[in-house]
């Protein structure tokens, strides 16, 4: 394990330094990453990376599904619930089920069962090369919300056929009453979990003496926690993780201190980066042993380039139709949802530019190789490295195609260009300005009476009125508590005003985060 250590910690250097270029090149890190991988793992004096298949999904998968849902927007989640379950779910078993019989015509002794397990592997989209991509171009809120959406709940329908796939490629059989009931099990055993062991852990954080430190490390161990119950009561462990991220998330006002969420914040956001960088990292470095066991089977190299090109095309085509089938039907259905400004060329290139965000990344490499390498009976599992090796040609190709044509094709539609939404400047600023009145509001309320007979409190009050920074002279005990009592109201003010539909999350996020600051600040007087 030593041996592999410093080759571990250069790889993460390179990642960082690959970040950085990213960065500045205004290309999605995930495409230099994946490209660096690759031509790593062609170096022969480099140590191979091997990854053990039980542990994949649980090194990986469960605190990155965790932050994504901490990050997302619960109002925006529900506003959009619709057309996110329908991506998630739907255009997901539609995206499989095309893929399964494609490849069971087109690849000779592929079964379909082989067809819904590659299917499942390569129909989920990718949040983070998505949202790589989206922060060099101006997407709404309303299209980021369900991308981001959409691809949080897809991993879970997507490894769903993933797993009663690899049922049915293991017994040769499928029974469909047995498998419906164990997919209703899935969902509702994967929700119930996730939200009843969420509700624990609220508990414990807000009953237990823990502090920063400890309420971080409770963070950490949460989603490997929710996961592992989740598998070993034989439901999703990927909708547990998800749900009790969701409501955790919507709670973290109640139970998490100003210092737990600040840093907090700070950790999860580089254990997000190191992990999301190993595995687009590891993407590339897999080739060459997906390589080794192709020609092991007999199987020709451009043969399989040729299967995974075509399987990449079909997905992609599968992502468009069903963005328009989408449209079609909530004109047909829900008309009044269309936004009557959007002129007809830009309402009808929307649905292109959705089915163009489809890049594939982490959920389906980990998924590809979690893929047993022998049956039950000990056979070698049927075509498993061509189902690897389409699967990371699948990542290849929609991180290079898409990954980098996506920010061009926006800009050059401009299909998000609104001229009658607000720009974000000025909606912080109006929000901004709406909280220091309702605050002075409050002040003058409780606290007038106070000033008339407390010099510093008068000064203190004085000082906010005229929208100035209060001199430290002027922070005595009594101030402080009624500046700690203030921003205890500016957070009620903003979780009642995150209740409006139109007001970006983004923004209440942000003025929460400067109030923790502000806080963390003031304790440290």
């Amino acid at each position: 394990m030593h041996q592999q250590l410093p080759f571990l910690f250069g790889l993460i250097a390179v990642i960082i330094l690959l970040v950085l270029l990213a960065n500045k090149w205004k290309i999605a890190y995930p495409v230099l990453l994946v490209t660096a991988g690759l031509v790593l793992g062609f170096i022969p004096s480099l140590p191979r990376v091997h990854i053990d298949p039980d542990t994949i999904f649980f090194v990986f998968l469960p605190p990155l599904l965790f932050e994504a849902s901490w990050s997302i927007s619960f109002k925006e989640l529900k506003r959009w619930w619709r057309i996110i379950g329908s991506f998630a779910f739907l255009v997901v078993l539609f995206t499989a089920i095309s893929v399964a019989v494609f490849s069971n015509y087109l690849i000779p002794g592929f079964t379909i069962a082989l067809g819904f397990l590659l299917g499942g592997i390569v129909s989920p989209p990718d949040a983070v090369s998505t949202n790589a991509i989206l922060r060099f171009v101006k997407v709404p809120k309303t299209t980021s919300s369900i991308l981001e959406g959409e691809s949080l709940l897809n991993d879970a329908s997507s490894l769903i056929i993933f797993r009663f796939a690899l049922v049915a490629v293991g017994t040769g059989q499928f029974i469909w009453y047995e498998a419906a009931m164990s997919f209703a099990w899935m969902v509702v055993g994967g929700v119930g979990i996730g939200l009843l062991l969420g509700w624990l852990f609220m508990l414990a954080h807000k009953h237990l003496p823990t502090d920063a430190p400890s309420d971080i490390a409770f963070t950490l161990i949460e989603p490997y926690v929710l996961y592992w119950v989740g598998e070993q009561l034989h439901s999703s462990g990927v909708l547990a993780v998800v749900c009790g991220g969701l409501f955790l998330s919507n709670r973290r006002l109640s139970f998490l201190s100003s210092a737990s969420r600040i840093k907090g914040y700070s950790v999860w956001e580089s254990v997000v980066f190191i992990l999301n960088g190993l595995v687009f990292m590891i993407i590339g470095l897999q080739l060459p042993d997906i390589v080794e066991g192709l020609a092991a089977k007999g199987i020709a190299l451009r043969t399989a380039i040729g299967y995974g090109v075509l399987v990449t095309l079909l997905l992609i085509a599968a992502r468009i139709i069903s963005s328009y089938a989408a449209l079609v039907a909530t004109i047909l259905f829900r008309p009044s949802v269309i936004p009557q400004r959007r002129n007809r060329r830009r309402r009808w290139m929307l649905p292109l530019l959705l089915g163009w965000t489809g890049m594939r990344g982490v959920v389906s490499l980990a998924a590809a190789l979690a893929i047993p390498t022998t049956l039950m009976d000990g056979r070698d599992f049927p075509f498993r490295n061509l189902i690897l090796f389409i699967t990371f040609m699948v990542i290849l190709l929609t991180l290079l195609l898409q990954g980098l044509t996506l920010p061009f094709l926006i800009r050059k539609t401009k299909v998000f260009d609104d001229p009658n939404e607000m720009p974000e400047e000025e909606s912080m600023k109006q929000l901004r300005k709406e909280l220091m009145e309702a605050s002075l509001a409050m002040l003058r309320e409780k606290h007038q009476s106070r000033a008339e007979t407390n010099a510093g409190i008068r000064a203190w009050l004085m000082h906010m009125e005229q929208k100035a920074t209060p001199d430290e002279s002027l922070l005595n005990k009594e101030v402080r508590a009624i500046h700690l009592e203030m921003l205890e109201f500016q957070r009620a003010f903003l979780a009642k005003k995150n209740r409006e539909t139109t007001l970006n999350e983004d923004h209440i996020r942000s003025q929460l985060y400067q109030i923790d600051l502000e806080e963390q600040k003031l304790r440290m007087m």
